[in-house]
């Protein structure tokens, strides 16, 4: 065909990778499978760039279903690649089975690491994960990992919010917080 660059955004692992090995085209991945979505880091660092103008020594938060998120995994390596200490906040049942080799802290109680973030992350419930028994509830998920605006507040002054989307207003994070000045989501 003629073309110099192919975007693909496929459900399977690794199509990207395969595309370039048939055409002589660039390939931008735009997510594939619960592989990467290198596409999103971009958007997400420019954005982090555009409000703290960078990323080294930022402490970035990236909260809930990072087992199945491929925004997750772009993230982290995009995040920490760029200086900043990430840390994974999450029922053990939303962590991957291992995490060896993640340059990453992890902990399960989201109060305890909103004071000390410059960002924090939230990641989308699937509707298939709080079916499936990952999570006790609909109900106790927003309770223990939801950004509400009681949490907000825990929050420094100037740190950011912000989600990938789409959202899920009142499960992973509160309508009226998704709308707060300091919510960069928009702009992502």
């Amino acid at each position: 065909m003629g073309v110099d660059a192919i975007v693909v955004r496929h459900r399977s692992a690794g199509a990207p990778w395969q595309v370039a090995r048939w055409a002589d085209a660039s390939v931008v991945n735009a997510g594939d499978g619960w592989h990467e979505h290198p596409t999103q880091a971009l958007l997400d660092c420019y954005t982090i760039r555009q409000h703290l103008g960078s990323c080294d020594g930022l402490r970035i938060a990236i909260v809930g279903d990072v087992k199945h998120s491929r925004v997750a995994r772009s993230d982290v390596l995009a995040f920490t690649s760029l200086g900043a200490e990430v840390t994974l906040v999450a029922p053990p049942t939303l962590l991957p089975p291992s995490l060896e080799g993640w340059p990453v802290k992890v902990s399960h109680d989201l109060d305890a690491v909103l004071p000390k973030v410059d960002i924090v992350s939230l990641l989308r419930m699937q509707r298939e994960r709080m079916e499936s028994a990952l999570v006790p509830s609909l109900r106790e998920y927003p309770a223990r990992y939801g950004l509400t605006r009681r949490r907000v507040d825990r929050l420094d002054d100037a740190a950011l919010v912000m989600h990938p989307g789409p959202m899920n207003r009142g499960v992973e994070i509160a309508a009226d917080v998704a709308d707060l000045p300091r919510s960069v989501i928009v702009d992502q």
